[in-house]
């Protein structure tokens, strides 16, 4: 990795430090197609695909989390 674009972040303010994770944050997102998931978390992801699928309606719906939050 280079430093020559080396930022302290301590030395920006909040709103400087949100917008650069911003930025890191979209850096990543646009490249999700390179992103690469470990068999682990392939194993994982097929476990909980498989327990929805035994039991579909057990947990709490996006509407009753958010509901519940408020």
């Amino acid at each position: 990795m280079s430093t020559e674009n080396h930022i302290d972040i301590q030395q920006l303010s909040q709103s400087e430090r949100i917008l650069l994770a911003e930025k890191l944050w979209d850096s990543v997102a646009s490249n999700q197609d390179q992103i690469e998931v470990t068999e682990s978390q392939k194993q994982i992801l097929d476990e909980r695909l498989a327990a929805y699928a035994a039991s579909p309606n057990e947990g709490t719906s996006w509407e009753e989390v958010k509901k519940e939050m408020k």
